[in-house]
C-alpha cells in the first residue's frame, strides 16, 4: 500500500523529530524520512535511533521533494526556518511545526501569508521529556496524547484538517484552537509548573538534596529541562505566564496563610481541592 506522505522531512530530528519519525515508521505512514539538522553528530544520532532514513545538512534539498514538513526546532528559530521551507519546499507542501507557543509562530507566519507557497499550520504535540535529542525518541511519544492545533483565521479550513489528521495518525488526540487560546492554557498547565520546578530546585540547597525523595523529585523533574529551550519558551509567553503565576501565587499565599494560623480546617479542604484536581487526571 502507498503510504498518506511517501516523503516526510523533519527540519530538527531531536527528541520530537525522532519520534515523530519513529511514529511514521513503525506505522508505515511514510517511505522516506529525511532528517534535516545542523551537525553530522546530531544527524548521525538520528540514523543509529532509526528516527530517519536519509539526513542532511541542507535544508533547501531536504524539504524539495517532501510532502509534509515538520519543523521541530526550539521557538525562537521557527519562524526563520517556516520562512526558509516555503522558499524551498514545492507550492502546495503541506507545513506543521511542534513548538511549545504558538502566537508568535502563528503571526510570523500569517504576515507574509499573501506571498506563501506552502500550506502551514501550527501545531503543539503536549508530549516530551527532560531528556534530549534522538537517543531519547520513542514511536509511541504521542499515543493517547494531546496535540493541539491552531489555525489563524484566514488558514484553509482543508490545511488545518490535514495537519489534524498528520498528528492524529501519529497516535495523538487532536484539538483546535486559537494560537493566543493555547498560549493562554499552556501557560498554567507548561510553562507556569516549570517555572515553579525550577523555583523549588533552586531553593533547595545543596547540603540537602541527599535527604529528598519521590515528592521532591516529582515535583522537580521539569526543571531538568534544557535551560536555553526553556527561556525562549518563557519569554516567549510572558504576558500568559505572567498571568498563571498570578493564581499560584494566590494558590500558594492562600496555604501558607491557613499554616501560619493554624487553621485545620481551611488547610484540609485546600489540600483536597488540590487532591481533587489531581486525582482527575488519573495514575
Amino acid at each position: 500500500m502507498t503510504p498518506p506522505w511517501p516523503t516526510v522531512a523533519i527540519v530538527g530530528a531531536g527528541l520530537i523529530g525522532g519520534s515523530v519519525g519513529k511514529a511514521l515508521r513503525t506505522r508505515g505512514l511514510a517511505r522516506r524520512i529525511i532528517g534535516i539538522g545542523r551537525t553530522a553528530e546530531g544527524l548521525a544520532a538520528a540514523r543509529r535511533a532509526e528516527a530517519v532514513t536519509d539526513t542532511t545538512t541542507d535544508l533547501a534539498a531536504g524539504v524539495a521533494a517532501a510532502d509534509v514538513v515538520v519543523v521541530a526546532a526550539g521557538v525562537a528559530a521557527i519562524p526563520a526556518l517556516l520562512d526558509a521551507v516555503d522558499a524551498a519546499a514545492r507550492p502546495g507542501t503541506l507545513v506543521t511545526d511542534a513548538g511549545s507557543t504558538k502566537a508568535t509562530i502563528v503571526a510570523s507566519w500569517e504576515r507574509r501569508r499573501r506571498s506563501r507557497r506552502c500550506r502551514f499550520v501550527g501545531a503543539h504535540p503536549i508530549a516530551g521529556s527532560h531528556r534530549r535529542g534522538a537517543v531519547a525518541a520513542e514511536a509511541d511519544l504521542f499515543a493517547g496524547r494531546v496535540t493541539v492545533v491552531t489555525p489563524a483565521p484566514r488558514t484553509p479550513a482543508a490545511d488545518a484538517e490535514a495537519v489534524g489528521e498528520f498528528w492524529a495518525a501519529l497516535g495523538a488526540t487532536v484539538f483546535v484552537m486559537r494560537p493566543r487560546d493555547h498560549d493562554r492554557i499552556l501557560a498554567l498547565t507548561s510553562h507556569a509548573p516549570h517555572l515553579v520546578a525550577a523555583a523549588l530546585a533552586t531553593a533547595t540547597p545543596p547540603e540537602a538534596l541527599r535527604f529528598t525523595a519521590g515528592g521532591w523529585r516529582d515535583s522537580t523533574r521539569i526543571a531538568a529541562g534544557d535551560p536555553e529551550l526553556w527561556a525562549d519558551i518563557l519569554l516567549d509567553n510572558a504576558a500568559g505566564l505572567t498571568a498563571g503565576l498570578k493564581r499560584f501565587t494566590r494558590a500558594a499565599e492562600a496555604l501558607a496563610a491557613a499554616v501560619a494560623a493554624g487553621d485545620r480546617r481551611r488547610l484540609v479542604a485546600l489540600l483536597a481541592t488540590a487532591k481533587e484536581r489531581r486525582d482527575a487526571l488519573g495514575s
